[in-house]
């Protein structure tokens, strides 16, 4: 009887440092784009985010209520379970208002991280060699 073939297993890719630094990157340009602020403003940052209500006097109209919302420059995680839609209406309103910046930065930052790895190769395979591999192991690269 024939012997069953086996599959060949795959080896776990290695964590490679420069891949979390462009994913670090790209988190920032979304958050900054999203919420105003970066990954760290959005973590930890206070709860401001609310609405107003402020009565106007006009000239043959009388009273007239005006509603605004205060703290929107920065939305954090706070904001987000404290007033939810007011959050998310903002978050809409800059997504509308900064997809392109966003995408341009985005199209940058993925360009210039691949031409920094061609560039780079040779330093890099002797960093991870000679430094990286002695000291962390295998599983860990540059």
């Amino acid at each position: 009887m024939a012997k069953a073939k086996t599959r060949r297993r795959r080896r776990s890719q290695p964590f490679r440092i420069l891949d979390a630094i462009e994913a670090l990157a790209y988190g920032q340009i979304i958050s900054v784009g999203l919420t105003g602020g970066g990954l760290y403003e959005f973590i930890t940052g206070k709860q401001d985010l609310g609405s107003t209500t402020t009565l106007n006097y006009q000239y043959g109209m009388g009273l007239t209520e005006v509603e605004g919302i205060t703290g929107q420059d920065v939305i954090s995680l706070k904001d987000m379970v404290s007033e939810p839609t007011l959050a998310i209406s903002q978050v809409t309103q800059n997504f509308a208002d900064n997809i392109i910046p966003m995408a341009t930065a985005g199209l940058v930052t993925g360009v210039t991280f691949n031409i920094g790895r061609r560039v780079l190769r040779r330093p890099i395979n002797t960093f991870n060699n000679k430094l990286m591999k002695p000291l962390l192991g295998a599983g860990v690269k540059l």
